[in-house]
């Protein structure tokens, strides 16, 4: 497949936008590509949680985590109960 230019890219996403009832679709598409940040979206971590985000990185760092397939795997014997 050969690399669009931006241009060509915008072309295609208006079109597909004018083609779309989809209502979910463009919501999506508007918050995705809503780039002003506004200070109210912003989430503030309270002290309990940044406490227990520094204990799971130490738990990483001592080699108590899973990996992705381990966490898996576990999941998936934990579902077949």
């Amino acid at each position: 497949m050969n690399k669009m230019s931006n241009q060509e890219l915008q072309e295609l996403l208006i079109e597909k936008i004018r083609q779309t009832d989809d209502n979910v679709l463009l919501e999506e598409a508007t918050r995705l590509l809503d780039v002003e940040i506004d200070d109210s979206d912003i989430y503030v971590l309270s002290k309990s949680e940044k406490d227990e985000i520094e204990e799971a990185r130490e738990q990483i760092r001592n080699g108590e985590g899973f990996s992705h397939e381990q966490a898996n795997q576990l999941i998936n014997e934990w579902l077949k109960k």
